[in-house]
């Protein structure tokens, strides 16, 4: 992994850098030239999924890159009409195809779409998956404690990590605190609130950037790093992939943090779990 770049070791004993790069919402036409910024600006994660389009121009950023493939740690996920146990290997085989890969670092479940009620039985899908070598870590994304609950109730193996909203305003201090219980990391998408509140005008936020000389996102992202999640913030421009990567040569202090957090007051941006299926 680029030296710079910090990791945490999940449950399975895979490591995963904790910042990475998040491509939901990049136009197909546009992905390759994007990752391929990316990459070259210093990221080594690469968060895509099915439903996103562009897993193609994912793999063909990383195919002409030239960086040696356990540099990279790479994740899709099995979008909710894929759910279930052949249309999950099936899925998986499509991504796997589209991103001209042997194997993905992890792959997750990316709703738990419970009307469905299939997110079991795709789990225990992508624990066979896994157990052949192609998804080296599994996990979930947006799922919230009732659904954690009943696949350690129903299945033996723990999530290695739960990929939810969070942000300053939304911090599901309820799922966050479950899944550190049972040794499940979490990752924070929509780390930026995604635009749809002042999140980066808060006072707190600002003089906390004055005070590093460091801009309002860069504190946000170093907030969720030393809060110790997993994080991966989207550009499509290269100058500002370049500036939430620049995050390692500051800290925030105990004060800072926690009038950070102190932000938090339910503001959910996104869709609820319960109601995408």
């Amino acid at each position: 992994m680029t030296t710079s770049l910090p990791t945490i070791t999940l449950n399975d004993g895979h490591t995963i850098p904790q910042l990475g790069f998040g491509v939901f919402k990049v136009e197909p036409t546009e992905t390759t030239r994007i990752v391929t910024d990316a990459l070259e600006v210093g990221y080594r994660h690469i968060d895509t999924a099915a439903v996103y389009g562009n897993e193609e121009g994912v793999g063909q950023a990383l195919a002409s890159s030239g960086i040696d493939r356990s540099d990279l740690f790479i994740t899709t996920k099995l979008w909710n009409d894929k759910q279930g146990t052949q249309s999950a290997l099936d899925a998986f085989d499509e991504s796997l195809e589209k991103l001209g890969l042997d194997y993905v670092d992890l792959y997750l479940i990316h709703w738990p779409a419970p009307a469905n009620d299939r997110f079991v039985e795709s789990w225990k899908t992508l624990q066979t998956i896994r157990e052949t070598g192609r998804a080296r870590s599994i996990g979930v994304s947006n799922f919230l404690v009732p659904h954690l609950e009943r696949l350690l109730t129903e299945t033996e193996v723990v999530p290695a990590v739960n990929q939810i909203e969070l942000h300053p305003a939304y911090q599901q201090a309820e799922v966050t605190a479950f899944a550190r219980e049972h040794g499940i990391h979490i990752e924070a998408w929509g780390p930026l609130g995604q635009g749809k509140y002042p999140l980066l005008e808060e006072g707190v936020v600002t003089t906390a950037a004055e005070a590093h000389g460091k801009t309002a996102a860069q504190v946000i992202i170093r907030w969720h790093l030393q809060t110790g999640n997993i994080v991966f913030p989207k550009s499509n421009s290269r100058a500002r992939m370049a500036e939430n990567f620049d995050v390692f040569d500051f800290e925030l202090s105990n004060t800072e943090l926690a009038t950070i957090s102190a932000l938090e007051r339910g503001g959910r941006v996104s869709a609820h779990p319960s109601e995408v299926n």
